[in-house]
């Protein structure tokens, strides 16, 4: 055995409760999770720290780090067409890297082991990545200036996404920004090169309004037609739902990735998350770009998108704490595509961290998944493990 963490708090995320124990790791697969502590290359102890998988943030454009505090308290159109697209067509591919490195850095000390993206110069984004050893779903951004030099760009990306631990989406920015014909060549390329797709949906009323003005349907039926929505599609914000949507969705298998801060921050509205779960869809959190947000914190975007649900539901019993954790888990590692990540297991792929509770804001824990989704913070995270590699040790980047 090559790493062994002793006297942990393990929360499993497989429905078992939390237990006192250790976990050991081969290779990049847990090999073990029990009681016994035994021989090991390395071993951690993990008194005062709570041992869980690590966070699964399954929507953002990483690079945006460079746009923080660039065009904040605007509408969203206003805010692309007039700020972030002026911006970002200046930018380039080595903007795009350290952008990257940034954002990646940020959610890796917070805790956060896989993400999804969607970007230009995606192959930047895969290289870094690559290099800084995180887990990523990486779509290459088209819009409707760019779907001739697509392919190319796809063909670029699968190059320096070629790993299991780093892959390759289509990414289709939205419905109000990509035609029918454009739509269709994304579904086309997609099928050619088995990609997944990521792709933002219903995110605003003025999105919704303007998709039936041109084409007689909701945002969801429009994508649906043209074929785009499947069990391997992760479809971004969701806010402005019918039930027939929400019905479509559920047929399809789409994942859905609930932005709860940044919906708020851009007065997007409030996605029907609670009744998205009760239908079936798996829902997971993501946080955008931190254009919109302002961070990549996922123990904020967790608090907020459960006070979000009881709130607005006017019931405090919606979103509780354990599915809350769930959805930055276990569905969050279903939409990446995976069965043996998201939880504590053995034969799991070893993705996991260790939350310092040993502080005044953790005390006392009469309820520890209670204590990580509405007490915990990103600085709370002291140990990070991706691929069985130990990247952040003491709440430093290694």
């Amino acid at each position: 055995m090559e790493l062994l963490i002793k006297n942990a708090l393990v929360v499993p995320m497989t429905g078992d409760d939390p237990f006192m124990g250790s976990v050991g790791v081969d290779g990049n697969r847990i090999v073990y999770v029990g009681a016994e502590v035994s021989d090991a290359e390395r071993v951690i102890d993990a008194g005062g720290k709570v041992l869980m998988p690590g966070l699964v943030n399954t929507h953002g454009h990483v690079a945006m780090t460079l746009l923080r505090g660039y065009a904040d308290d605007l509408p969203l159109m206003t805010w692309l067409e007039d700020h972030v697209w002026p911006f970002e067509a200046k930018m380039t591919g080595d903007d795009v890297a350290r952008g990257t490195a940034l954002g990646i850095e940020e959610m890796l000390l917070g805790g956060t082991t896989s993400f999804v993206d969607m970007y230009g110069f995606e192959e930047r984004v895969a290289e870094e990545a690559d290099r800084l050893g995180i887990r990523a779903l990486l779509g290459a951004g088209v819009l409707d200036a760019s779907i001739e030099r697509y392919e190319e760009t796809l063909r670029r990306l699968l190059v320096a996404a070629a790993t299991d631990r780093v892959r390759a989406a289509a990414g289709p920015h939205a419905p109000y920004t990509c035609n029918p014909d454009t739509l269709k060549r994304v579904k086309e390329l997609a099928e050619k090169y088995d990609l997944p797709l990521v792709v933002h949906l219903s995110e605003t009323e003025d999105e919704v309004r303007m998709i039936r003005e041109r084409y007689g349907k909701t945002s969801t039926e429009y994508l649906d037609e043209l074929g785009l929505l499947g069990p391997r599609t992760i479809a971004a914000h969701c806010v402005h739902l019918t039930d027939g949507d929400i019905a479509i969705l559920k047929e399809r298998g789409v994942h859905v990735s609930h932005n709860a801060q940044s919906n708020m921050k851009l007065a997007s509205g409030v996605a029907r998350v609670t009744e998205l779960l009760r239908q079936g869809v798996n829902v997971s959190l993501g946080t955008d770009g931190a254009c919109s947000n302002n961070d990549l914190d996922m123990w904020e975007e967790m608090r907020a998108a459960s006070y979000l649900q009881k709130v607005t539901e006017r019931d405090p019993r919606v979103l509780p704490a354990y599915e809350t954790l769930r959805m930055a888990t276990v569905y969050g590692a279903k939409a990446l595509g995976y069965n043996d990540l998201g939880f504590i297991s053995e034969g799991a792929l070893a993705d996991f961290i260790l939350v310092n509770v040993d502080t005044p804001h953790m005390q006392p824990i009469h309820n520890i998944v209670s204590n990580l989704v509405y007490s915990g913070k990103a600085s709370d995270v002291d140990t990070v493990v991706v691929d069985g590699k130990i990247l952040v040790e003491d709440g430093r980047l290694l």
